[in-house]
Formats: C-alpha cells, sequence, structure tokens
C-alpha cells in the first residue's frame, strides 16, 4: 500500500457562491438555536430503549459513510448530501405541524435527526476541504454562532411572548415555534440551492 497522500476532495468543476453559503449556514445555525428545546417536548412519548437503539444505529450508519469517501468526497456530493439531509429536515417539522404529538411523530422525528446526524462527520470533513480558504472559514464559523446566538435569544423571546399572551402549556409553545421553524428551513433549502455552482458552460460568475 502506498504511503502518498491522495487528493482527499475534488470539485468536479463545480463552485460555492461564498454569499450565500454564509446565508445558508446562518440560517442553518439560526434553525439549531431555535429548536434546540423542542426535542425534549416532541420525544416525550417514546421509551428510553429507542434511544439505545438509535444509538447503535446510528454508529452503524456512521460507519457506513466513512467507507464512502473515496467516492462521496467531492463537491457535488456534498451539495446532493446537504440537501437530502435539509429535506429530510423539512419533512420532519411539516410531519410534526400535521400530527403533533402521537408516538409515530416522535419516533419519525427522533430517526430524521439520526438520518441527518448520520452524515455529520461528513459534512463537517467536506465543508473544511471543500472551502480551503481560512478567511472563508472564519467567516462561516462566525455565521454559525451568530445564527445560534441568534436562535436561541428568539426562541427565548418568543416563548416569553406566548406567556404573556396566555399560552403557558409547554406544548402548544412547541408547537407554535415549529411555523417559525418552517419559514427558516424553507429558507434554508433556498439558500442552499443558490450556495452551489455546477460548470454549466456560459454560464457568468455570480460570487
Amino acid at each position: 500500500m502506498s504511503d502518498e497522500p491522495k487528493n482527499a476532495f475534488r470539485t468536479e468543476g463545480w463552485r460555492i457562491l461564498s454569499r450565500n453559503y454564509l446565508l445558508y449556514k446562518f440560517f442553518n445555525s439560526l434553525f439549531l438555536g431555535l429548536s434546540v428545546g423542542t426535542i425534549f417536548v416532541i420525544y416525550a412519548p417514546l421509551d428510553p430503549s429507542v434511544y439505545s437503539l438509535g444509538g447503535i444505529l446510528l454508529a452503524l450508519a456512521m460507519l457506513v459513510v466513512a467507507q464512502l469517501y473515496p467516492r462521496i468526497m467531492t463537491l457535488p456530493w456534498f451539495f446532493r448530501i446537504s440537501l437530502l439531509v435539509e429535506l429530510v429536515v423539512l419533512g420532519m417539522v411539516l410531519w410534526f405541524l400535521a400530527a403533533p404529538y402521537t408516538w409515530l411523530t416522535a419516533l419519525l422525528v427522533y430517526a430524521g435527526y439520526q438520518i441527518t446526524f448520520s452524515f455529520g462527520s461528513y459534512l463537517v470533513r467536506a465543508e473544511t476541504l471543500a472551502l480551503e480558504d481560512d478567511e472563508l472559514l472564519r467567516r462561516v464559523d462566525s455565521a454559525k454562532q451568530l445564527g445560534y446566538l441568534a436562535g436561541m435569544a428568539a426562541s427565548w423571546l418568543l416563548y416569553k411572548a406566548l406567556e404573556w399572551q396566555g399560552i403557558t402549556d409547554k406544548q402548544a409553545k412547541v408547537y407554535d415555534l415549529h411555523w417559525g421553524l418552517l419559514g427558516v428551513e424553507l429558507l434554508i433549502v433556498l439558500f442552499l440551492w443558490r450556495s452551489f455552482l455546477p460548470p454549466t458552460p456560459g454560464r457568468g460568475d455570480d460570487d
């Protein structure tokens, strides 16, 4: 086996448009900050054994994804998997709004998050290799932290505003929050879609 390092990431002619990508990462972290406390309410119907089984399946899924690195360490695959993750999240939000607080909904939301987590290591590594530039990485990490802080602050303000309106039930508050999460997730998908430029002949530079 050769000890020579191999090219770990291939763009295949695709490019990342940094302005849109920064907005994508900001809203992605905004969603995380908004939703961080909701899972404790949504997961309430699940038996603790579900988490043990889910952890095992997650570890196995991450192992499988790692074996696919030679194929998926490309910019097109980075886009496709990022989009898959966001569509899974969008589906979870829509399902919850349609059928809140059932055992099936709790299980599907938990399973959806496990699916997204299974790609977590890949997405972090691929992003670092794809961006390359230290300054762009700094801006991305800053956008993520600002989005997370804004999401946490916004969720606190929303919960307090609902209490001032006489809504104190935690399930009602989490349900109302999901309408905001739906809007944020739609923005995430939009900016993610606009962040990647395939090698289309004759297309101008938008960045």
